[in-house]
């Protein structure tokens, strides 16, 4: 481990705010890299994303212990106090704090610190240094400003469901909370530029202002492009993806495999390592477009050629040819797999309780 005193961070003030999951995850980001935080939750119960479970951390006994998966996973490098914001004194300590730090990060609703005298506003009058990091779900201003949602809400909204799943089923929502992690990752981004535009420039702070549906709609990336380019809204394709073919997931006679080899050179790599080079020359299949065009005579040829041997075998003749491939694996093998033990993906910490 790094020592503290040499960390990116070391000696940057953070208070968090944050409740759930996205501010709390930008908090943690800053406390990874040195940050001293210090998060203040709810007087009586504390953060809610405490109590998201099962499944929770247990005592020797085997008692639950108060702490969910999700508050673990997005809490390390801080230390909490507890605070009543709606008494006077609540408020007199964080108007403190705040006075103490450098960055302060929240994900109220609109308004609502506002009313405590703990806006940006308010606070910046004392401390004038202060980042302020605002974190909402659809920004400070507009017509949706002040209404509630939460992550699968910004998946449906921004097109991102429609463009997961199979053709045939459903839209799906990713299976995490994919929009609240980037919004988290999007903040501590936006925090360290104003860091750096205060220490470059002597300028004072800054208030942040981030949407998790702005984040959502970013996410979206080159399928938001493929609509401003053609004018048409894209749809799911499963494990596939646009404009690459073959680019998906083959079940096999034993487990599945991941399959991207849609540009010409990946494709007659993967072609000779099956064995079969006519695939390559073969005028269907013998270029991106030809093979975009001609998806589904290919993949049928493909499937029954991966179903006739094990997950397994295929990786290791496709590896062995540098055709980008991977095995579906559920989280326990993910973990199991030797490049994540190699580099210590997995990692046991003693936790106080």
């Amino acid at each position: 481990m790094t020592p503290a005193a040499t960390m990116p961070l070391s000696g940057i003030k953070v208070l968090d705010l944050g409740r759930l999951f996205a501010a709390p995850w930008a908090g943690q980001l800053l406390g990874d890299l040195g940050a001293e935080v210090i998060k203040v939750e709810r007087a009586g119960g504390g953060d809610e994303i405490r109590m998201y479970g099962p499944p929770f951390l247990t005592g020797e006994d085997g008692a639950p212990l108060g702490e969910s998966a999700y508050s673990l996973c997005a809490n390390r490098n801080k230390r909490s106090i507890t605070v009543n914001l709606a008494s006077e004194e609540g408020r007199d300590i964080v108007r403190r704090l705040a006075e103490q730090s450098d960055i302060l990060i929240e994900n109220f609703k609109v308004g609502d610190l506002a009313r405590h005298g703990l806006d940006y506003e308010t606070l910046s009058k004392t401390a004038p240094n202060l980042i302020y990091c605002s974190v909402t779900g659809f920004g400070q201003t507009g017509p949706r400003a002040k209404l509630p949602a939460t992550d699968a809400i910004f998946q449906a909204m921004s097109g991102m469901m429609t463009v997961t799943g199979e053709p045939e089923g459903d839209p799906q929502r990713v299976g995490f909370v994919v929009v609240d992690l980037l919004t988290g990752v999007y903040a501590a981004t936006a925090v360290l530029a104003a860091l750096r535009h205060r220490e470059v420039n002597g300028s004072r702070g800054q208030h942040i202002d981030l949407g998790l549906f702005d984040v959502a709609m970013a996410a979206m990336s080159h399928r938001a492009t493929e609509y401003l380019l053609s004018g048409v809204s894209p749809v799911r394709r499963g494990s596939g993806s646009a404009g690459n073919v073959p680019a998906r997931t083959f079940a096999c006679r034993e487990g599945q495999l991941c399959v991207q080899a849609g540009g010409d050179v990946p494709y007659g790599r993967l072609c000779e390592a099956l064995g079969r080079p006519d695939l390559a020359s073969d005028p269907r299949f013998a270029s991106r477009a030809a093979r975009v065009a001609n998806e589904a005579a290919l993949n049928a040829i493909l499937e029954e050629i991966f179903g006739s041997e094990s997950a397994q075998h295929w990786y290791d003749i496709l590896a062995a040819n540098n055709v980008y491939c991977g095995p579906l694996y559920d989280v326990a093998e993910a973990f199991a797999d030797k490049q994540a033990v190699h580099r210590g993906l997995r990692v046991d910490v003693a936790h106080p309780k």
